[in-house]
């Protein structure tokens, strides 16, 4: 008896030291009310909240766990062997395997910018804020469909629901065209609320602005307008062609294209930087604020693409890791100086001379300087050193673009390292192929010979760059094919357009590299192939995830996976 009052009399001193009730819910939580507070007069919660949901954009930098998304496409290869980037080339894509699954994150940022639109209105800031951080929110809810209809086609749309644990989450998708006048309508009504890009202060730079919004409706009408989407889709059945794509063929399609370029360049601060060649071409993706980068993901300061992308001899301060192979396919892409088309021998080191400068700026290539010595991609050189299992480059070649530049020195320094989402040269690009689909070839080639300008591409006695006069709709369809694939190279555009082109059955079956055997002492140079390109017709779209499928009766997988 006594002992079983000695325990009561324990329990009662433990576990009820006062007369204070157990706590139902951590002290620490962070509540809804918490962040959107009506006395909050500042908005700083809510601002943070905001904040979170810039960060919950694609990563871009070799997010593709690790390697560039461009390495599933004929520009490189990753220079692991263990790559699951690899899936998109090999034909082991599924909706299982799948590296690319962005279905999970766009929808955790539309219903977080839902969850911000719904509640903003409490928090005592004036109206003119308001207005801002609700475009900003729709902003980024825009650009995260798109990103979905990029990859899927016509996708389920939200709306301003707030989904929770209670809601049906059995919703079909939309069609392709009812996703696009949605995302172009959200633009049209948020455009006027955000702040122009000459309006955006050094502290808020990396927030949506008014062009932002305009590059993204204008990305959205260039995909919409292009061959695949416009009444080329691949789908057999009627029902997923129109969630894939437009049914039909519309050339008005490419005037949509035209007008928002035109809204953006009329705004008159987004340009080209001044200056031409390498260095101005490298210093787009080095300065943090400058006016071709419309729109960027923004990271701090750091050596990590350093790291990622150098060539794997560099210890600077720590080893560097090689991770992508440019192909010789893309180094071929390459024009001379002159802008004439490249038509030399590939087994020469002399074909890097009097190339477009922005190959320079782009390509580790044998013999060029960094941190104070030459790159040795010879077989059994620093570069490329041929031990069991080292990750090195399968092409002779290592990516350089978006790398300080470390020509001389012996050690890395903290580099800008901002993923640009829109670039003036893009809307440039997209603006001179709409041109040229609508026949205005010649207003179109003037828009590349901006590009090609800052470039570093000679002139030449009539002023051309290189493209010839009287050209035809198709020549300069291709030209500017080329200009994209090199001026936006690792920016993730060459993977869509590839696709939205329908071009990717007619790539190389065998994408090449070279080998540089230093065995004599003099470089004998051999181009070998190194990868397949594997595709097949489903390919042009995504899988949705298989889990999603078991999650919602009412989606529809797309054509081809299971």
């Amino acid at each position: 008896m006594k002992k079983i009052i000695f325990y009561l009399s324990a329990l009662l001193i433990m576990g009820l030291p006062s007369c204070k009730k157990w706590e139902t819910e951590p002290k620490d939580r962070v509540l809804i009310s918490d962040v959107f507070d009506p006395t909050d007069k500042e908005a700083i919660q809510a601002k943070a909240y905001l904040f979170g949901i810039y960060s919950l954009l694609p990563t871009g930098f070799n997010r593709i766990n690790g390697d560039f998304l461009d390495a599933a496409t004929d520009d490189a290869v990753p220079s692991s062997e263990r790559s699951n980037v690899s899936f998109f080339t090999n034909g082991q894509l599924t909706a299982v395997n799948y590296p690319d699954n962005n279905w999970f994150n766009s929808y955790s940022l539309v219903r977080r910018c839902n969850v911000f639109l719904k509640n903003i209105d409490v928090v005592p800031v004036s109206d003119t804020l308001i207005k801002q951080y609700k475009a900003e929110a729709r902003f980024l809810r825009a650009f995260s469909y798109f990103e979905l209809l990029k990859r899927y086609g016509g996708i389920p749309l939200i709306g301003d629901e707030v989904l929770d644990l209670d809601s049906d989450i059995n919703i079909a998708r939309s069609s392709y065209a009812d996703c696009v006048n949605y995302i172009a309508s959200e633009v049209d009504a948020i455009k006027g609320d955000l702040p122009l890009g000459s309006k955006i202060t050094t502290t808020d730079f990396g927030r949506a602005n008014t062009e932002a919004a305009l590059a993204l409706k204008c990305r959205l009408y260039l995909y919409a307008a292009s061959p695949l989407f416009n009444g080329g889709g691949v789908a057999t059945d009627a029902q997923k062609k129109i969630l894939t794509g437009y049914p039909d063929y519309d050339a008005s399609r490419w005037d949509r294209v035209i007008q928002a370029a035109e809204e953006i360049i009329s705004k008159g601060y987004y340009k080209l930087p001044a200056g031409t060649g390498t260095a101005t071409y490298r210093n787009v993706f080095t300065t943090k604020i400058n006016t071709d980068i419309i729109f960027s993901k923004q990271s701090a300061n750091s050596t990590g693409l350093e790291a990622a992308s150098a060539p794997v001899g560099y210890v600077a301060p720590a080893a560097s890791n090689g991770r992508t192979s440019p192909t010789q396919d893309f180094l071929n892409a390459f024009p001379n100086q002159n802008g004439s088309p490249y038509e030399g021998n590939v087994t020469t080191l002399s074909q890097y001379q009097n190339r477009d400068p922005r190959l320079n700026a782009i390509i580790f290539y044998n013999g060029v300087q960094w941190l104070g010595r030459a790159v040795e991609t010879f077989e059994g050189g620093r570069d490329k050193p041929n031990r069991p299992y080292q990750v090195q480059t399968k092409t002779s070649y290592y990516l350089r673009k978006f790398l300080g530049d470390f020509t001389n020195g012996t050690t890395y320094s903290n580099q800008s390292h901002n993923f640009p989402y829109f670039r003036y040269a893009e809307v440039l690009l997209n603006y001179a192929e709409a041109l040229n689909e609508t026949g205005r070839t010649e207003d179109a080639a003037k828009q590349v010979f901006l590009v090609r300008a800052r470039a570093g591409i000679t002139a030449g006695s009539n002023a051309r760059y290189g493209i010839p006069a009287g050209i035809n709709q198709d020549h300069l369809r291709q030209i500017i094919k080329n200009e994209r694939r090199i001026e936006l190279s690792f920016e993730e555009h060459r993977f869509w357009d590839i696709r939205r082109w329908k071009d990717i059955q007619n790539l190389p079956a065998q994408l090449t590299g070279l080998t540089l055997d230093n065995s004599s002492g003099s470089i004998v140079i051999a181009q070998k192939e190194i990868a397949p390109f594997k595709f097949e017709l489903k390919n042009y779209y995504m899988p949705i995830p298989f889990s999603e499928i078991q999650k919602n009766s009412k989606l529809i997988q797309n054509e081809g996976y299971f």
